[in-house]
């Protein structure tokens, strides 16, 4: 107790000292308008379990730039596609830092993501070596086929169920598929069952970790003591991550040493250049390999999440899904299965897809963070803060969209809005320089899988949940998902 008395003062101590600091600051400055905070919590007390909604009601109130302050963390919330413009191609170069919560400094893994580094030079060259080897319309035109058996792999374990007459986990099964993708790029092998269940449950705790409550990253002065446990808790979430990684790593080297032939995979590449200084002398080394094969399974989730939307409004709207299962049979006819270059045939299949994506935005909340003060319509933004585009708020704008809440895949019909980052109003994957690095494989894969299961299956809920219809209740995390998976029956076509 007298060691735990000295400690408990301190940390109050300091906790009030970042108050203060911060009030004296704040009233020196023409903040954003926003609701007036309590002492020491701020606006905590205004934020539930759904932080993009709460914080969508309270811009209703005080207007598209808002200004909050969550514990002692000054925070600005963008909430209109005008805005958004403003805040993330005028001032791209100002903010576009991530604003990185305590847990993702576990292990050191933002040292080595691409998702945590601040534009500088080692983001640069670790995005510019992604974007070569992974992303880039040759490489993409490469993966096709196995782009394609994966789908097809995801068919035939429908179709199992169907025979069988179970429900199908949407999310689930569209999440495996993702992650075998994702694997035999960078590996050229599927991962073994157990290892693929782990990295499926490590990306979902992480998720859910990451964006969690954490009274770290509302207190920066206190986090060195991870009074949750949260930083602990994400640093052993990374170590089996790692782990899984280096088992495959460990097996290439064997198979070189062994006079194996090369892959020509991701890991290939990566190996190659282990030890190289890239621009700028950025050392790509093993911690860099292991952090970017991190975000890229990471990133799996987001594709089977909108595939498992997609069909979720899809059972709430049959005259969408009659439209579309109608379009697919008339220009995809008896082939068994869809290829990439009938997707620009598919106008119907791809506004779905688009209507999806503005509903129900991946990511719903990224964070930024301001490197220096800026001025925006007279208010400012002060070096330091946090600021939160709300994308779930800005592709439901009043002013962009009739009926923002209804999905209405005609919306897009005979319209060039694109979801690639150009207009405002539809920015699901954000927009600048941190737009999602993987947008070009996910655009690929979720008009291949969505499509494939709506060519092959008929869809309904099971005899036990029609009655209460599609569980639309959301849960928050890095990535949205649903609170209750959604199991639907399959029926093949015939």
């Amino acid at each position: 107790m007298a060691f735990f008395l000295p400690v408990a003062f301190s940390l109050f101590l300091a906790v009030i000292s970042s108050y203060v600091v911060q009030l004296l600051a704040d009233a020196r400055r023409r903040l954003p308008p926003g609701p007036w905070p309590l002492p020491l919590i701020g606006n905590l007390h205004q934020l539930d379990h759904l932080p993009h909604r709460s914080l969508a009601r309270l811009a209703a109130r005080h207007g598209p730039l808002m200004s909050l302050r969550l514990g002692a963390v000054r925070t600005v919330v963008v909430s209109s596609p005008a805005m958004a413009r403003k805040v993330l191609e005028r001032h791209n170069a100002d903010i576009a830092a991530r604003s990185i919560g305590d847990s993702m400094r576990a292990s050191g893994h933002c040292e080595n993501s691409v998702l945590c580094l601040p534009p500088r030079r080692r983001w640069r060259a670790l995005r510019r070596l992604s974007t070569i080897e992974l992303f880039s319309p040759r490489r993409l035109d490469v993966m096709r086929t196995l782009r394609q058996e994966k789908v097809a792999e995801l068919v035939r374990h429908v179709s199992d169920h169907a025979a069988r007459g179970e429900a199908v986990d949407v999310g689930s099964s569209a999440h495996v598929a993702a992650l075998g993708l994702l694997s035999r790029t960078m590996f050229s092998v599927d991962l073994d069952p157990e290892p693929a269940r782990e990295v499926s449950d490590i990306v979902d705790e992480a998720s859910v970790l990451a964006a969690g409550p954490n009274i770290s990253d509302f207190f920066p002065a206190i986090a060195p003591a991870d009074i949750q446990g949260v930083r602990r808790r994400m640093a052993m979430l990374v170590r089996r991550m790692y782990a899984i990684i280096d088992e495959q790593i460990e097996r290439r080297m064997h198979g070189r040493a062994a006079g194996e032939p090369r892959k020509n995979d991701l890991l290939d590449v990566m190996l190659d250049k282990e030890g190289e200084n890239q621009e700028d002398g950025n050392e790509i080394n093993r911690d860099a390999i292991r952090g970017l094969f991190t975000d890229l399974f990471t990133g799996g989730e987001t594709t089977s999440h909108t595939i498992e939307c997609a069909i979720a409004e899809l059972l709430q709207c049959p005259n969408s899904m009659r439209k579309v299962q109608e379009e697919l049979k008339s220009v995809i006819g008896t082939k068994q299965q869809i290829d990439e270059d009938d997707i620009t045939k598919l106008p119907y299949l791809q506004a779905v897809i688009k209507e999806t994506l503005r509903l129900h935005p991946p990511v719903p909340l990224p964070p930024y963070e301001a490197e220096a003060t800026v001025e925006i319509q007279g208010y400012t933004i002060p070096k330091g803060a946090k600021v939160l585009v709300n994308l779930w708020t800005i592709n439901r704008c009043a002013d962009a969209w009739i009926e923002p809440d209804k999905f209405m895949p005609e919306r897009f019909l005979d319209s060039d809005i694109s979801f690639m980052g150009r207009d405002f109003q539809l920015i699901p994957f954000g927009a600048g320089r941190r737009i999602c690095l993987g947008l070009p494989l996910a655009h690929r894969m979720v008009h291949l899988m969505l499509g494939s299961l709506l060519h092959r299956f008929t869809w309904t809920l099971p005899a036990e949940a029609e009655k209460n219809g599609v569980d639309m209740r959301e849960r928050f995390g890095l990535a949205l998902s649903f609170v209750v998976p959604l199991y639907v029956m399959a029926q093949e076509i015939q």
